[in-house]
C-alpha cells in the first residue's frame, strides 16, 4: 500500500542535486514544493500502467522504480531502472500520450508526484530547465536507438556483461578489487533487461562464476574483474 508521506521541501532534498530541478530559482522550487505530494511506496506496486494518462510526473527521492513495456505474450521487457533524482512520465506527459510502458518498485522508495500544471507552469517559466528536459528526452532517444542496435549486433554474452557493468556503474559499492551491485534483481528481472531467456541468465552468470568475473552473494552479484567484462561487453569499443 502506498503512504502519504510528510512533505521534504523541494529546497530542502537530498536528491534534488540529482534532478534536473537542481538548478530551479528558489521561488520555482518553491512553487513545484507547494504543489508536490511525497509518498511511500513498497517493493512490488505499481507506480502507474502502460496506456493510463499522466497527469502530472514522478520524481524520485529515494529507492528504485523499473520502467517496462508488456509483449502481448505477456512478457516483461525492462527499458530501463530509475533511481533517486530521476523523472518518470515526463515524455507522455510532454508528448500529451498515454504512458508508453508502466512503472513498478523494485526497491522500497519514497516518489514525489508534481501535478501537470506545476510542472508545465515551471518549465515554460524557465529557459535552461526547459534546454535540461529537452536534451534528457534526445539522450533517452538516443539510449534506445543504442539499446536497439545492441540487440540485433551484439550476443547475449555480450549484453550481461553490458548491463552489469551499467549495474555496478549506477549501484555498485566498492569493497576493495571487487564491487557488489547492492541491488536485488530477480533472474527474470536481469533476463527482462538483456532482453533474453531467464535459462540463458543462469546458465550465464554460472560461466561468468566460472570464469572469474563475478562471484554471486546470494540474490546479489559482486563483480570480480571489471576489465574482464569490459574486453566481453565491447565497451570501450
Amino acid at each position: 500500500m502506498s503512504n502519504p508521506t510528510k512533505n521534504t521541501p523541494c529546497e530542502l532534498c537530498a536528491s534534488r542535486k540529482y534532478s534536473m530541478f537542481a538548478d530551479l530559482s528558489e521561488q520555482q522550487i518553491c512553487t513545484i514544493s507547494d504543489h508536490k505530494n511525497l509518498i511511500s511506496h513498497r517493493k512490488g506496486q505499481i507506480l502507474y500502467y502502460e496506456g493510463t494518462k499522466p497527469l502530472g510526473i514522478f520524481c524520485i527521492n529515494a529507492g528504485v522504480v523499473k520502467v517496462y513495456k508488456t509483449a502481448s505474450n505477456g512478457k516483461e521487457q525492462i527499458v530501463h531502472l530509475a533511481q533517486k533524482g530521476d523523472f518518470l512520465g515526463y515524455a507522455a506527459l510532454l508528448g500529451e500520450e498515454n504512458y508508453t510502458n508502466s512503472a513498478m518498485i523494485v526497491e522500497d522508495a519514497k516518489i514525489c508526484f508534481i501535478p501537470k500544471e506545476a510542472f508545465l507552469n515551471t518549465l515554460l517559466g524557465n529557459t535552461q530547465f526547459f534546454k535540461r528536459v529537452t536534451k534528457q528526452l534526445s539522450h533517452e532517444l538516443g539510449l534506445m536507438e543504442e539499446k536497439l542496435t545492441d540487440a540485433t549486433q551484439k550476443s547475449i554474452r555480450e549484453r550481461l556483461a553490458y548491463v552489469l557493468l551499467h549495474l555496478a556503474s549506477s549501484y555498485g559499492i566498492e569493497g576493495g578489487d571487487n564491487q557488489k551491485i547492492d541491488l536485488v534483481l530477480s533472474r527474470e528481472e536481469i533476463a527482462s533487461i538483456v532482453g533474453t531467456a531467464t535459462e540463458s541468465i543462469i546458465r550465464l552468470l554460472s560461466e561468468f562464476k566460472k570464469d572469474n568475473l563475478i562471484e554471486l552473494d546470494g540474490k546479489k552479484i559482486i563483480i570480480k574483474d571489471k576489465r574482464g567484462l569490459a574486453r566481453l561487453s565491447d565497451f570501450y569499443a
